[in-house]
């Protein structure tokens, strides 16, 4: 395997994937990882992940908004995200690797480190967890005009490059039947992302604490995620605020996740909302205090962790129709999904219909266990291994 990324700790849905892709596969094949790693990971993380693989071989990953950067990409045919990933030592340890021992296969994780690849006579699997170009897109065209141009040819190179991964690649896979339709490939096969139903517990509606959370979770260094938050904090919330009126709900917005700027604190001055940047408990336990899932995201690609886990925890979910674009849920039969304007009242009809409520969660875990579970996806990815192999 081939990563831009050591898998763990499981602080992003791309961890979360790829460890327990490795762990699930591991039972039955000899995994050699050979990945980046960031300079915040040591020898405590490596062993981690040196539980689940053969072997793990970690080169460091350099920062990828550099002047060096900017100016390779910027006077080659490079994108800015490919040259990020492009260096002699990730290529020169594929290489020796692929002298030192004989492989049957390799799996390419993500298409911008493809490149590092040396010409090979053994399949190459190659899994796109999102389509990076289109999600690029979605972000220039909300970008300020003086910069629109700039992001729109850096775009253009990216989609080339992704395109010749998708052509070059032995077998291609997506996490979404929407994008593996968009990549028009006509043996593209879908491997979804999933949840451990070991680790994240159905919580009955009973157990549900008295206080009631509607949860936002994320890593805010992604822009989705911070898109996502302002507009729960300046459109969603204070409708939510105002219709809640004199109903006696103890109602909190709990905003969870790293790297959150303060400029977000400056938008609401809501004693009902609270952030939580240095929170210690696991997510699964996150997700047993809250009481809803609030995702209006309207910049995705793949599959959304945060929906997938709330899910499966019992929370309900209120999110658009972009946010289950990746997953077989509907919406009033698994989750509640609209646009942003509908979605203050999506939550107080949540907090006010027990019976809904509880139709919304146990259809959605039903769904998780038969669909999304990683046993199941490790199955379909290693069916995908073997029709290249035999």
């Amino acid at each position: 395997m081939v990563s831009s990324y050591l898998p763990y700790p499981l602080y992003s849905g791309g961890n979360v994937r790829l460890y327990n892709i490795i762990k699930n596969l591991s039972k039955i094949h000899e995994i050699t990882l050979i990945c980046e790693k960031r300079a915040n990971q040591g020898e405590e993380e490596m062993e981690e992940v040196r539980k689940i693989c053969r072997k793990v071989i970690t080169v460091d990953r350099g920062k990828q908004w550099s002047p060096a950067n900017v100016l390779k990409s910027g006077f080659s045919t490079k994108s800015f995200l490919t040259t990020g990933h492009t260096h002699e030592n990730f290529k020169q340890t594929i290489m020796d690797e692929l002298v030192r021992e004989p492989y049957d296969l390799i799996h390419v994780e993500t298409f911008y480190v493809m490149q590092n690849l040396p010409s090979v006579s053994i399949p190459v699997v190659l899994v796109e967890h999102n389509i990076e170009y289109m999600v690029y897109e979605k972000y220039a065209k909300n970008a300020k005009a003086f910069i629109r141009p700039l992001l729109y040819a850096d775009i253009f190179k990216m989609k080339r490059e992704e395109e010749n991964a998708w052509k070059k690649a032995d077998r291609l896979v997506a996490v979404s039947n929407l994008e593996r339709q968009l990549m028009k490939r006509a043996d593209t096969v879908t491997v979804p992302n999933g949840v451990d139903t070991n680790v994240y517990l159905y919580r009955d509606v009973k157990d549900v604490p008295s206080e009631k959370r509607v949860l936002f979770i994320g890593d805010f260094k992604w822009m989705q995620n911070r898109d996502a938050l302002e507009t729960i904090l300046k459109e969603i919330w204070p409708e939510v605020e105002r219709r809640i009126g004199d109903l006696n709900i103890n109602l909190k917005l709990w905003i969870v996740g790293r790297n959150l700027q303060s400029k977000f604190k400056d938008m609401t001055d809501s004693p009902n909302v609270i952030f939580d940047e240095d929170n210690k408990d696991e997510t699964k336990d996150i997700y047993a205090k809250s009481y809803i899932l609030l995702a209006p995201l309207k910049v995705a690609g793949g599959t959304s962790y945060k929906i997938l886990e709330s899910m499966a925890s019992g929370v309900a979910v209120v999110t658009t129709n972009l946010g289950i674009s990746g997953i077989e849920a509907k919406s009033n039969v698994h989750v509640l999904a609209g646009d942003t304007y509908q979605m203050a009242g999506m939550v107080i009809e949540l907090l006010t219909d027990k019976s809904l409520y509880e139709k919304l969660t146990l259809n959605a875990r039903r769904l998780i266990e038969e669909n999304y579970d990683w046993v199941s996806i490790a199955k379909k990815l290693n069916e995908v291994y073997l029709s290249c192999t035999e």
